[in-house]
């Protein structure tokens, strides 16, 4: 049965009963005491957060050394946090440096069948397979906040800096995600290859190893659906543009014969015959008036506008 230990009792720790021992946050002084009670070294929070493959993962006759990410939630944001699994003989050592719900989660598992977790690889096996169920269940919820944000910009971008806003976000979560998933299926690979692991778990290992290739598709997909909505927001941009850019063209032909006009009977030339016609200014009011309908008109019959 799980129960809690304080920093005293981890001396006291018997390596021949133990089947999980969870530490979080742990102080130098119960690192001390679990390296010495059990006979092993751990690694130190640097150590577990190398990212070279090595450092991720270890073998050797004495059992298992795995460094992996699982997902960490604060408020709308995601990070992926390295927790540690010494697996030996028939145990397992997890440490964490920060509260994940679900330890908790497996701790009640554990604590209702007890009898379904034989040892140490059988608990890694259970965490293992609840966590790719947990990633499983934030990247769905993220690819239907995806779908939403297209369905509600695919038709209007009334407010492009918030759409942009949602996509920068959405693009970081699902990195992180794919980020995570990647080093599962290392992880996983490498756990089929294990002379240590039992047939039997390679068998469950296996099936994982599919549903995190099956969510890594899921990833990818949801990086060219964030690409497609960008793509339609920089076509409506230039569409947008082209627009005003139109208008000021438009703009500038329909004002330029009025303004020819206006610019010929308003030269300072002394003899202008239509200075001493008594309907000069009139009739040149009608042809700044007609020069600026007349390219309206016909560019609207075109279709130009």
């Amino acid at each position: 049965m799980p129960v809690a230990l304080e920093t005293e009792q981890l001396s006291s720790l018997d390596r021949g009963s133990l089947l999980w021992l969870d530490l979080l946050s742990p102080t130098p002084e119960e690192f001390a005491a679990v390296e010495e009670a059990l006979r092993l070294e751990l690694p130190t929070r640097q150590e577990s957060e190398e990212i070279e493959f090595s450092s991720r993962y270890w073998e050797d006759e004495s059992g298992i050394d795995i460094n992996t990410y699982f997902l960490v939630r604060q408020e709308d944001k995601f990070h992926n946090e390295t927790v540690s699994f010494i697996l030996r003989e028939h145990f397992v050592v997890t440490i964490r440096f920060s509260d994940q719900r679900i330890f908790t989660e497996f701790s009640r598992k554990l604590r209702l069948s007890p009898r379904s977790f034989r040892d140490g690889a059988d608990v890694l096996s259970g965490i293992l397979a609840m966590r790719v169920d947990v990633d499983a269940d934030i990247l769905e919820v993220l690819s239907r906040e995806i779908a939403s944000l297209g369905r509600r910009y695919s038709q209007s971008f009334e407010r492009p800096r918030e759409f942009l806003t949602h996509i920068t976000d959405y693009e970081d979560i699902n990195i992180t995600i794919r980020e995570n998933l990647s080093d599962k299926h290392r992880v996983l690979s490498s756990l089929l290859k294990s002379t240590i692991i039992s047939e039997t778990l390679k068998k469950e290992f296996s099936m994982m190893i599919k549903d995190v290739n099956s969510l890594i598709v899921s990833a990818n997909f949801n990086f060219e659906r964030l690409d497609y909505l960008q793509n339609l927001f920089l076509n409506y941009l230039s569409v947008e543009q082209n627009k005003v850019i139109k208008i000021f063209t438009v703009m500038s032909v329909i004002f330029l014969p009025p303004t020819l006009i206006a610019s010929i009977y308003g030269m300072n030339f002394r003899r202008l015959p239509e200075l001493e016609w008594s309907f000069g200014y009139p009739l040149a009011l009608l042809l700044i008036i007609v020069s600026a309908v007349l390219p309206l008109y016909i560019f609207k019959k075109k279709g130009w506008l």
